[in-house]
């Protein structure tokens, strides 16, 4: 099998998969175009703000398509071979990912653009919506940490890729710089839309190219920034606390739609590469069942590893978080929510052609973005050049480190709104302590533990992430039944990545007191108890969503209104 006869396979899943599977869903939902959504209900100019739908999925697709997608299946391709891979992105994507992404997004709106936890709450009772609380913002936290501590070791030595091309610029002052200006860039247009309202295609045509000429400006700008890596951590934090703060169309909404072209181009590149014919699959399609250490089996760390690539409990939140506020009509959420699940599946499969087409013995020693940046760097080279290698590795360098940096402030708005949602304190005050409850782990973490620490909690972030999908659906299971509405859709799916996630999250349990107890440091300690604490809670709102539903001689409550 060659690469073409896999992308086009895949391209015609998914574009059948959103015609035919999501219609159908969007049917069972009644979506309307006349009903009023929150966003123009409460249209308070700063959070709730209704949005063009093409403009709101490249915030929202930006937002969901991190670095999730591109490491997990790269990872996962190297253990265990790129067909159970490919299997499992095309296949989830389409039945799971994209379906719960959609009806998080309209459970969302239907709730008043309230978040997951308090649709929780709302349905299966107050101490189900705390516990879904302290699981959503802990996720949260998890990420904050791992990816502030990615992007300041990106801007002290530059993404892995620039290691080993012959630049004249200092890489990770390069990489901050072209952050830098990426943030100005994006300020500037929120700005211009606010206060001048061009059409949008007006404000693309200027400031998506001006985004492209931030990535060459950060290399001649490269020894103006130059930190070491806690003050960078420490610096981004302070970053996220004011993003989390100001309007989304100042920030949020344009940072969000000139990612989505960093994302968009990214996948052209990937396209390209796919359909030149110059490049043919190197990996095995199938290695092994088994591919050693604590998280070796293919059943169930292949669905762990992947993670975002398929099916990801993040998105609930950006879903539930900022998306829903921005809804214009309820007719957008089809292609906002079952759409951008879609495309983020296609990146997945681009970042797996980057390793499938890689020898065995080159990827020695090598981590995902590496592998990704110069994949995309050869990709692009088709295009500008074979003598110009080492900008396009520098240009896939970057694109990496920004997909990582845009999940940042979002996730520290997120656990804002959750906070201020279930304390019930949406004056400007709770919305700072909110802020600063959410981001006070992460500075104890950048500031005391070594760097590179983030490592040790990524296995427990990915069964964390899928498994808040499975809550996720078990909470609109439970909306939907007590509405008198069919959930075998929602409770299949739901099924399945909760017995994967449960089962996996037992055996990394057992692993990391066992690796504790034989003299590990306190981070297997800390993620031991993590995992049995997420094991709890998990089963507790399994339990009250039985009661709420009445199962198992439990009274069962009447159909809500909302």
């Amino acid at each position: 099998m060659n690469l073409t006869l896999i992308a086009v396979a895949f391209l015609v899943l998914i574009a059948a998969a959103y015609r035919l599977y999501g219609s159908w869903i969007a049917r069972q939902m009644a979506l309307d175009a006349s009903a009023e959504t929150p966003a123009r209900s409460i249209n308070d100019g700063v959070d709730f703000v209704p949005t063009r739908p093409f403009y709101l999925f490249g915030q929202h697709f930006a937002a969901i398509a991190a670095a999730g997608p591109i490491a997990g299946p790269i990872i996962a391709v190297q253990a265990f071979g790129w067909l159970p891979c490919l299997l499992w992105v095309g296949l989830g994507v389409v039945l799971i990912g994209a379906v719960h992404d959609l009806l998080a997004l309209t459970a969302s709106v239907r709730h008043g653009a309230r978040s997951i936890a308090d649709i929780t709450r709302e349905h299966l009772g107050a101490r189900a919506g705390m516990a879904m609380l302290g699981f959503m913002w802990l996720a949260l936290v998890y990420v904050i940490v791992a990816f502030a501590d990615i992007t300041a070791g990106s801007f002290v030595t530059g993404v892995e890729e620039l290691g080993g091309a012959s630049v004249t610029f200092h890489p990770g002052g390069a990489v901050a710089a072209a952050s830098i200006l990426y943030l100005a860039i994006a300020v500037a247009m929120g700005f211009v839309q606010r206060f001048l309202d061009p059409p949008l295609w007006v404000l693309t045509a200027i400031f998506v190219p001006a985004t492209f000429v931030a990535v060459w400006l950060g290399t001649k700008m490269s020894t103006l920034f130059i930190l070491d890596a806690k003050m960078w951590a420490l610096l981004i934090l302070a970053y996220c606390c004011v993003a989390s703060m100001v309007p989304v169309w100042s920030l949020l909404q344009p940072r969000g739609y000139l990612g989505g072209f960093i994302l968009y181009f990214a996948l052209a590149l990937g396209v390209i590469g796919i359909f030149s014919g110059r490049f043919e699959i190197q990996q095995p399609a199938f290695k092994t069942f088994d591919a050693g250490g604590m998280t070796g089996l293919l059943f169930p760390f292949l669905f762990v590893t992947i993670a975002c690539g398929a099916c990801s409990g993040f998105h609930g939140l950006v879903c539930s978080g900022t998306t829903s506020k921005q809804i214009d009509r309820e007719t957008d959420i089809k292609p906002v929510g079952y759409g951008g699940m879609l495309a983020e599946g296609f990146v997945a499969l681009i970042a797996m052609v980057t390793v499938m087409v890689v020898a065995q013995g080159d990827l020695t020693g090598l981590k995902p973005g590496t592998i990704y940046g110069n994949g995309i760097g050869s990709f692009m080279t088709i295009v500008i050049g074979e003598k110009y290698r080492n900008f396009a590795i520098t240009f896939g360098a970057m694109a990496f480190s920004t997909f990582v940096f845009d999940t940042l402030d979002v996730c520290t708005r997120l656990g804002r709104y959750i906070l201020q949602e279930l304390l019930r304190w949406p004056t400007r005050l709770g919305a700072t302590v909110g802020t600063l409850v959410t981001i006070a782990l992460p500075v104890y973490f950048v500031a005391f533990a070594p760097s590179g620490t983030w490592v040790k909690f990524w296995t427990l972030f990915g069964a964390s992430n899928q498994l808040l999908a499975a809550l996720t659906l078990l909470a609109i299971t439970v909306w939907l039944h007590q509405r008198r509405q069919k959930i075998a859709f929602t409770l299949i799916p739901m099924l399945f990545v909760l017995v994967t996630t449960l089962y996996a999250l037992a055996r990394l349990t057992v692993a990391n007191f066992q690796a504790a107890g034989s003299g590990g440091a306190g981070v297997e300690m800390v993620n031991g108890i993590s995992c049995a604490v997420l094991i709890v809670l998990a089963i507790y709102l399994v339990i009250r969503a039985l009661a709420a539903v009445g199962w198992g001689g439990f009274t069962r409550r009447p159909a809500e209104s909302a």
